[in-house]
């Protein structure tokens, strides 16, 4: 274990812990409602499967944020390279693209389907942008039931233009959350001393910790409360406010105040 006179190591550790917790609370249910708007989309347009595919990197490379669907589990982090398949063309074009048969357009990327063992027939892929940038595709594969199945439509593509609208937001949102998590990495890897495989080590044997478990149940069921609306909010920062005051008056510090 590590010397608790350490002072730098236990900082360090405790802010990993804390931006590590923070992107958890902040990424999870933003994942969870971006699969929701998926299913409810795809539903609309009658499609059977749908993704969300964002930037990776500086190269324009793509990787499923998240899917819904037959191999949706097999997709997320699948990486599709810069300037690949019907999603690279519509992340570097910015413009939204309907293909009723991939087999007969060259710019459709198999190696996902290899890596899934799924056969996907038709795509409608759009770009999610946000304050006029692309930060990602949204696609909808293949119609439910059986074959012979129409193309998408003119008018499915101006509604899938909307969806990607709200997704858009959420996935900026759930991108700016996770630079929590690159920060936190950033903490330990500065410093050549730490053993970053130890420390995640460590972490995870302290997140198992019943006290730990007390702390995330806490900031999940303030998060929820102060979402329910602007008292909510009001009424959460002046509880909290008081607990900061209670604590520094017992000279205990605060928390999230530590610097």
């Amino acid at each position: 274990m590590y010397p608790e006179n350490d002072g730098e190591m236990s900082e360090k550790i405790q802010r990993l812990i804390e931006t590590i917790d923070v992107a958890n609370v902040l990424t999870d249910p933003l994942t969870r409602s971006i699969e929701d708007l998926l299913r409810v989309t795809a539903a609309d347009i009658g499609s059977g499967e749908a993704s969300v595919l964002v930037r990776d990197g500086d190269e324009g490379d793509l990787r499923f944020l998240a899917a819904i669907g037959k191999v949706a589990e097999q997709l997320v982090n699948i990486k599709v390279p810069a300037g690949k398949g019907i999603a690279g063309f519509v992340l570097s074009s910015g413009q939204p693209m309907a293909v009723s048969n991939v087999e007969e357009d060259s710019a459709f990327y198999k190696e996902v389907d290899k890596a899934t063992g799924y056969s996907t027939e038709m795509i409608l892929a759009t770009p999610l942008q946000h304050d006029g940038e692309t930060i990602g595709v949204l696609e909808y594969i293949n119609r439910k039931g059986d074959p012979p199945h129409t193309p998408f439509t003119p008018d499915e593509m101006d509604r899938a233009g909307r969806f990607a609208s709200a997704i858009a937001s959420l996935v900026y949102a759930y991108e700016s959350a996770k630079l929590f998590r690159d920060l936190g990495d950033k903490l330990v890897e500065d410093n050549e001393k730490f053993n970053i495989d130890e420390i995640r080590t460590w972490l995870a044997e302290f997140r198992g910790g019943a006290e730990h478990r007390e702390m995330m149940d806490l900031a999940v069921m303030v998060r929820e409360i102060a979402g329910r609306g602007e008292a909510e909010r009001q009424m959460c920062r002046e509880l909290l406010e008081s607990v900061m005051r209670y604590t520094d008056s017992r000279n205990e510090g605060s928390f999230l105040g530590t610097e």
